[in-house]
């Protein structure tokens, strides 16, 4: 068991030691029964959520929205969409989780809203280079910004559209229902601050930055990750500092590591960033069965301000996005995980973590195993801790964003609503249906998906070194095998990760950590102290270890030197109670197993190693209290040429006496 010795103080960086749980109201559970998932049904599943061992709650955009983007086109900051709630509701949620030690993120769109928003809607009848006008980005033509790529490259054939009540394109970088925002006019900049203060006075602990990187627009670049971009988040961050110290900002910056990493700016910009470059090459390492992938990726992370963290995932409510991979990696990703065109959008593949890795438990462990002890704060996505499936027949994202599965009953347990209601259907299916896949059948069930993810959650929660602590890859000469060292402070623990589907050996030089004892953590295992050799482990197909590297805890009693271990005993049939004349078989087993045996271990026995057989030469009785006493002689057959030892037995006819090991051989 981790002990450590520095506790943290209360120091404003909780995110570090975070662990999130993304949801989308929508699809949690429907208190009403409508068919739609809402913000009281959500209350009434906060102790689900807490008992999983996360403790912070990121929440999908629940505002007023047409939602031909899920959400992210919102029509109104301030409010809740009717079908989730109130903003009475939202209120009672924040208060309900935090009493449960339960954080809450949710979402801040800053760089579009939908076409429906009242400041498009006043934009596009105002005059041209008016104020309102200027809340969103207009040209005369389609040609400006040519060098931009489109995102959205499977329905999006350019970032322009015409608005024919404008007169005038519009830009947008996502959908064309998606207007960007103009933060070259100040007073978009003001709204945005304004919205963020709304909801951070609610009590929100959080705010997710959706699509940072493309904020301001220069003719002559790619309008990406541009200089008066990190002006915005400055600006943005100053306020969260000035009047809300200790709440978050996390950036989604789908960028290059080198490039995502200027999000932090010097710790004054946002406090998380996503990882993105890592989450495919994690499927791609599995794949290939090589750790290259991964220990390439971190190696091109740069250092990160003290203040900063990244945030790591395996699967969200968007598609596995591909696109910070070359072309050559992105087509063997699809050849591997989304063999069937339909399960490819964009740049991506719209699966969930089960079906991606084909139901096989243990790489769906092997997986979690690396987001929770790899640097940065974990991002759970509801179900996966089920091994949830995906429907790739419903449109956009749709497939990874079907109602959670809480029970065999009607819709899952979702919602007591006629299934056509529902905007999404449960999932069906004799593999991932709800009947097979669902809370309450993995509760009852120690070894489910579910009490495995709740065990590792609580590991993980008793050191601060997987989201504090620094990172040292160890480079064995086995690739298929990853290792890595996490160490805050005077913990140290070694993980190893098997990436391949066959056991493999492999040996570790951990010389430097010489006396130390690894103990397996998930079973409090100890294991033989380091040496001044490499560390030989063992490990089976997709197997890991968490290992806390201890510099007091015992080795195992067994690798210690101590009094040679008995022999097994051995039964032995008399022909009759009278005498001690044994079967056939009983006598064979005497002299070529158990007596050469005896011999051997007694220090009076001049051969070097036990006798292949020892003749019992002849056993004579004679009176005695206690049992009936035997005074014998054996002669070992080879060894010590002319050897005859003698060798008084008793015979005990007791069926409570205890077998003792004394100088007489009990039978």
């Amino acid at each position: 068991m981790i002990s450590e010795t520095q506790p943290i103080k209360d120091d404003g960086l909780w995110y570090k030691d975070a662990v999130i749980y993304q949801l989308h109201v929508k699809s949690f559970f429907d208190s009403n029964d409508d068919g739609v998932g809402d913000v009281p049904g959500l209350i009434m599943k906060l102790d689900y959520i807490a008992s999983l061992g996360v403790n912070t709650i990121w929440l999908l955009p629940f505002y007023p929205s047409p939602r031909r983007d899920d959400g992210y086109d919102i029509a109104d900051y301030r409010g809740v969409h009717p079908d989730y709630g109130t903003v009475a509701d939202v209120r009672k949620l924040i208060r309900e989780a935090h009493a449960r030690g339960l954080r809450v993120i949710t979402e801040l769109v800053v760089n579009h809203t939908s076409d429906q928003h009242r400041w498009f809607q006043r934009a596009r009848t105002s005059r041209p280079g008016s104020a309102a006008r200027n809340f969103y980005v207009w040209s005369d033509n389609d040609k400006a910004y040519a060098g931009t790529r489109i995102i959205f490259c499977d329905t999006e054939k350019s970032n322009w559209t015409w608005d024919p009540e404008a007169n005038a394109y519009f830009w947008h970088r996502f959908y064309s229902h998606q207007p960007d925002l103009n933060y070259d006019n100040p007073q978009v900049l003001k709204e945005v601050l304004s919205v963020m203060r709304h909801w951070l006075d609610m009590g929100v602990d959080g705010l997710r930055l959706d699509a940072v990187p493309y904020l301001v627009e220069r003719e002559g670049t790619n309008n990406e990750n541009l200089p008066e971009t990190h002006q915005v988040l400055k600006q943005i961050r100053a306020v969260i500092d000035a009047e809300y110290p200790g709440r978050l900002l996390l950036a989604e910056a789908n960028q290059w590591p080198e490039d995502a990493q200027e999000y932090f700016g010097s710790g004054d910009e946002c406090h998380m960033s996503f990882h993105f470059p890592l989450m495919p090459r994690v499927y791609m390492a599995i794949a290939q069965e090589d750790r290259f992938p991964i220990t390439d990726i971190i190696r091109q992370t740069p250092d990160i301000p003290a203040t900063c963290q990244w945030a790591i995932f395996l699967r969200n409510h968007d598609e596995l996005t591909l696109e910070m991979v070359t072309s050559r990696e992105r087509d063997y990703l699809w050849s591997v995980y989304a063999a069937d065109p339909r399960a490819r959008i964009n740049l991506g593949i719209r699966r969930r973590l089960a079906p991606l890795l084909e139901r096989d438990r243990r790489r769906v462990e092997l997986m979690n195993s690396l987001l929770l002890s790899m640097p940065g704060t974990p991002v759970l996505y509801y179900g996966d801790e089920l091994g949830m499936g995906d429907n790739v027949h419903l449109g956009d994202r749709d497939g990874v964003r079907t109602p959670m599965q809480w029970s065999p009953d009607r819709n899952g347990g979702f919602s007591r609503a006629d299934p056509e209601r529902l905007p999404l259907p449960v999932l069906m299916g004799p593999l991932y249906g709800y009947e097979a896949v669902n809370v309450e059948a993995q509760q009852r069930d120690p070894h489910s998906l579910l009490n495995w993810t709740r065990r590792m959650l609580a590991q993980r929660r008793q050191t601060h070194a997987f989201g504090r602590g620094t990172l040292r890859f160890i480079l064995a000469g086995n690739r298929k095998i990853l290792a890595y060292l996490r160490q805050w402070n005077d913990t140290i623990i070694l993980c190893v990760a098997n990436l391949s589907n066959a056991a493999q050996p492999v040996e570790l030089p951990l010389q430097a950590l010489n006396g130390r004892v690894p103990v397996e953590m998930l079973g409090g295992t100890p294991f033989p102290a380091i040496g001044e050799l490499p560390y030989l482990l063992t490990l089976p197909p997709y197997g890991f270890y968490w290992m806390d590297l201890s510099a007091d805890a015992a080795p195992p009693g067994w690798h210690a030197s101590g009094p040679a271990q008995m022999p097994e005993l051995t039964t032995l049939v008399l022909k009759s109670r009278g005498g001690a004349a044994l079967t056939d078989s009983s006598r064979a087993t005497l002299e070529n197993e158990v007596l050469p045996e005896y011999l051997a271990r007694q220090r009076w026995f001049p051969g070097s190693h036990a006798p292949a057989r020892a003749r019992l030469a002849y056993a004579t009785p004679f009176t005695a209290a206690g049992g009936e006493y035997y005074w014998a002689e054996v002669e070992p057959e080879d060894g010590v040429e002319g050897l005859r030892a003698q060798a008084p037995f008793v015979l005990v006819w007791d069926e409570t006496a205890q077998v003792q090991y004394l100088s007489l051989i009990h039978i």
